[in-house]
């Protein structure tokens, strides 16, 4: 081998974090299987495709781990002023597909900006506290709530009711991290909770409407809004304590499952490996949430901590979502099974999150 080639090997390897990888690996290794399984009346194509993605998403991932959290810092405010421009580009300009306006056409492809906020957001409230630091006020939080409220509601507009509690849930967690009194806390709490009737009435839509009512009685229309969580609720239970064993799944593979190798995969999987399977797969996102915020921890700038904390919290709320609806529990929101469903754009998204946690890791001022 090359000594140049050997250098290079050696610098890009410096900067991976071998047990956070670990743990990102084995639960996309899981997907693939998984993939595999739900897909394999349809063809090998999607499972190819995953495949490509997880590359792309690998790359990505070890692209912005060699990026210094100083780099990423300055990236702020131009990612998130980029992210505003498009997401008013969508509100004036968007491609409309089944009723949600969320998409740019570029001619060539089409792009999805809410996507973007996922890390512009939180990139953008850690830059906005580190500045100060030193000089922190209860009006700094309102300005914060103010940057986070924008992306928030042009998302929800589109609509689209899953990435905007996604892009507000990152926003928060920054706040929340970056010292909001408990008092401002409970204070905005007791207000959501008396707000919770207008946003019923004149927030969420007439379809996000069913979908709650829906929650409390999927019987009410089993073979229309309630098929989903029917569906996959019955392929949960009959997983058991072991499961089916994969590629025995009927659920799956007659084809009672929606959505099988996106939103409801965590129900192909449970069917297939049962509680055991599960508890492995809870413990997996456990570590990798505990991994984050342990970099988190040892962060040596506010920036990293503020930044490393949300991204971490990002992945649980990721999963947290995704299985509560498809167990019954949540409303049905379009939120994917992180780093295990099928798709190229949260994949990236996610692995840019475990980059920046990589970055901030390894890259320590002199």
């Amino acid at each position: 081998m090359k000594p140049q080639v050997r250098y290079w090997l050696r610098h890009l390897s410096a900067h991976i974090d071998l047990p956070l990888l670990g743990i990102v690996l084995a639960l996309m290794a899981i997907g693939l299987v998984t993939i595999y399984s739900a897909t394999a009346s349809e063809g090998l194509a999607r499972f190819d495709n995953q495949i490509i993605n997880m590359t792309a998403a690998l790359a990505v991932m070890l692209g912005v781990a060699q990026t210094p959290p100083q780099t990423l810092m300055r990236l702020a405010v131009p990612l998130y002023a980029l992210g505003i421009v498009l997401l008013l580009g969508v509100f004036f300009f968007g491609v409309s597909v089944n009723g949600s306006r969320r998409w740019l056409s570029l001619g060539i492809t089409r792009i999805q900006p809410s996507e973007l906020m996922k890390i512009a957001m939180p990139l953008m409230l850690a830059w906005f506290f580190h500045k100060r630091e030193s000089e922190l006020r209860i009006h700094h939080f309102a300005i914060a709530a103010v940057l986070l409220l924008v992306p928030t509601l042009l998302i929800l507009k589109q609509p689209d009711l899953g990435t905007s509690m996604l892009v507000g849930a990152t926003g928060f967690f920054v706040i929340f991290f970056a010292g909001l009194p408990w008092k401002i806390l409970l204070g905005l709490a007791g207000a959501g909770a008396a707000a919770l009737p207008l946003a019923w009435q004149f927030v969420l839509h007439d379809y996000q409407r069913r979908r709650v009512l829906t929650l409390i009685d999927p019987g009410s229309d089993p073979l229309g809004a309630g098929y989903h969580i029917i569906q996959s609720t019955i392929a949960i239970g009959s997983g058991g304590p072991w499961g089916k064993g994969w590629l025995k799944g009927t659920q799956t593979h007659l084809d009672f499952i929606p959505e099988k190798h996106t939103d409801f995969i965590f129900a192909v999987f449970s069917e297939e490996w049962g509680i055991a399977g599960n508890c492995v797969l809870l413990l997996l996102f456990a570590c990798l949430i505990l991994r984050g915020l342990r970099i988190a921890a040892s962060a040596p700038t506010l920036f990293s901590r503020l930044l490393a904390s949300a991204v971490s919290l990002v992945f649980f709320i990721y999963a947290f979502v995704n299985m509560g609806m498809v167990s019954g529990i949540l409303p049905v929101v379009g939120v994917p099974l992180p780093f295990i469903s099928y798709g190229g754009t949260a994949l990236v998204t996610l692995m840019l999150g475990v980059g920046i946690l990589m970055s901030i890791r390894t890259h320590r001022p002199h």
